[in-house]
């Protein structure tokens, strides 16, 4: 079997333990963006892993991500973001990782090679019609192979992303998203080029998911949770730009809306008052920009 990219030697980490700070430095930061830079080679999969993560979401259905190791750490990192940045329901998303919770303590090596555990998550917590992202540098983890391959046969939709070629992770997936990223300046850490592109390649499925569920409108999210006061105040600077308002009116708008910021936008706009905005929000599925056009802002 050849060598996987994921476990070579970068060509330029030979002697890199003799150089100075800077230039080991230097070296470092040079492969991260050039990992960084493999997302863009799998742009067609990284749309379609969107598509089928906003249309589980759409339909009522989960998003699950899992992972072992790093690779699960930056699948969490990106779960837990969404409800704060996006407005999707806490109990929409789920998260697992090979040794479960304790893993976020110790990432031990042995539960990502349990399989049984791998399919009693799957079976817990997975469902027909929910997406499921999974997170393999190797693409070959037992644990997240397994539970994709459970969950398949529960009806999810499977995305897969992995830093190898041709391993059966992307092969079982409805999107395998390859991420061709160098071999590591320490040969097998994947927590470094492997995981920056895997953030990367998450961010971007995300966002665009949260584009096509109409959570974004001329990048600002419009449809974000303010819980602190950074947040309020983020908040009613969004409501102030896409309404055309000052910020004290946004902010009135903000409370008389309880906080939804899509409902404080289209107040702000012009709807009469709460139940009016949420009238036609519901109207035109929540998508601010048709909204707008409702109230006859261009």
């Amino acid at each position: 079997m050849a060598e996987r990219t994921t476990e070579a030697l970068h060509e330029k980490a030979n002697g890199i333990d003799t150089l100075s700070p800077f230039d080991a430095l230097s070296l470092l930061a040079a492969a991260q963006a050039e990992a960084a830079k493999s997302p863009a080679g799998a742009l067609a999969a990284i749309a379609e892993a969107a598509r089928l993560a906003a249309e589980a979401l759409r339909d009522g259905r989960r998003l699950v991500y899992a992972g072992a190791g790093s690779s699960g750490l930056m699948a969490m990192a990106d779960a837990l973001e969404l409800p704060g940045t996006f407005g999707i329901p806490r109990d929409r998303i789920e998260v697992l990782l090979a040794g479960g919770a304790e893993s976020l303590l110790n990432l031990a090596g042995a539960p990502e090679d349990d399989l049984d555990a791998a399919r009693a998550d799957a079976r817990r917590a997975v469902s027909e019609g929910d997406c499921l992202i999974c997170v393999s540098a190797s693409g070959s983890t037992p644990y997240t192979l397994a539970l994709a391959e459970e969950a398949k046969s529960l009806g999810a939709r499977i995305v897969s992303i992995a830093n190898n070629a041709g391993t059966p992770l992307l092969a079982l997936a409805d999107a395998a998203i390859l991420l061709e990223t160098p071999p590591e300046m320490v040969s097998g850490s994947t927590r470094m080029g492997a995981g920056t592109a895997q953030k990367i390649a998450l961010n971007m499925i995300s966002t665009l998911m949260a584009i096509q569920l109409g959570h974004v409108h001329d990048g600002r999210m419009v449809n974000l949770f303010a819980d602190n006061e950074k947040l309020r105040q983020r908040a009613a600077g969004i409501v102030s730009a896409v309404a055309g308002v000052g910020v004290v009116e946004a902010t009135e708008a903000i409370k008389a809306a309880g906080g939804a910021v899509k409902t404080a936008i289209v107040l702000a706009a012009g709807a009469k008052d709460k139940s009016k905005a949420e009238e036609i929000l519901s109207r035109t599925s929540a998508n601010v920009r048709a909204a707008l056009k409702l109230l006859g802002h261009a």
